[in-house]
């Protein structure tokens, strides 16, 4: 977790640029019978029953200081279809930049051993030394920024029934071209996260060393008790 707390509080460097990368599902539903518009004195009415027509898949990544956000609607949500999303954002939405900082979810599809499988080794190679990546902690994806910004689309968007993968990307191009890039400020820092979650953290036992346990002149601090009068009892005794 502090990890990408840290990433989300380095400065801003178009060489190194901080990209959040999440995806969802869409259910793509067809209706039975054709909506009616709404009218003067009426409202818009939609029949309950519909027909499934599959899912498709929706990449997203957003440069949270730049508010720059990349859409990709894919048939499938598969290892190649991960790399050849990551391959886009090394040629086509990052070329220039040295390595690009990616923050992520422990989904078994994010990997960079996932380029292996779409691409020749040299090409995977290539691309996988060009990314960075910070990993959301177990039951932490609320960390991802790109998560966020999914939220906000299925709410502009994504509220309903689509029937076909070309209509979906329609949809996403549009709403893109009306989204203005506005920086993401995030607040929350290491600090607050040491406060806040801190039932979150590891206990630490405190343990004591071995010359705390003894006053001055070596002698042991730890009282004797009970136990310890009657050994010496005893041996008086005797």
């Amino acid at each position: 977790m502090e990890d990408v707390l840290d990433v989300y509080h380095r400065p801003y460097d178009p060489k190194r640029p901080q990209v959040c990368l999440d995806e969802t599902s869409k259910q793509l539903l067809e209706h039975v019978r054709t909506p009616m518009p709404a009218a003067p004195g009426r409202a818009a009415r939609v029949d309950d029953e519909y027909r499934r027509c599959g899912t498709a898949n929706i990449f997203l990544a957003v440069e949270p200081l730049t508010g720059c956000v990349c859409l990709e609607a894919t048939e499938h949500r598969k290892s190649a279809d991960f790399a050849r999303f990551l391959r886009r954002l090394s040629d086509e939405e990052y070329p220039e930049a040295e390595r690009i900082v990616l923050v992520l979810d422990n989904l078994s599809t994010h990997s960079l051993a996932s380029l292996y499988e779409a691409f020749t080794p040299a090409d995977a190679r290539h691309l996988a030394e060009r990314f960075e990546l910070h990993f959301t902690p177990k039951h932490g994806s609320w960390l991802n920024i790109a998560e966020i910004e999914l939220s906000v689309l299925a709410r502009q968007a994504l509220d309903r029934r689509i029937a076909l993968l070309p209509r979906l990307r329609t949809i996403l191009s549009d709403w893109l071209s009306q989204r203005e890039n506005t920086e993401i400020r995030w607040r929350f820092t290491t600090d607050d996260a040491r406060i806040k979650l801190l039932h979150l953290y590891p206990e630490v036992p405190l343990t004591r060393t071995r010359a705390s346990r003894r006053g001055a002149g070596g002698q042991s601090t730890r009282p004797t008790g009970q136990r310890g009068e009657r050994r010496r009892a005893t041996r008086q005794s005797t």
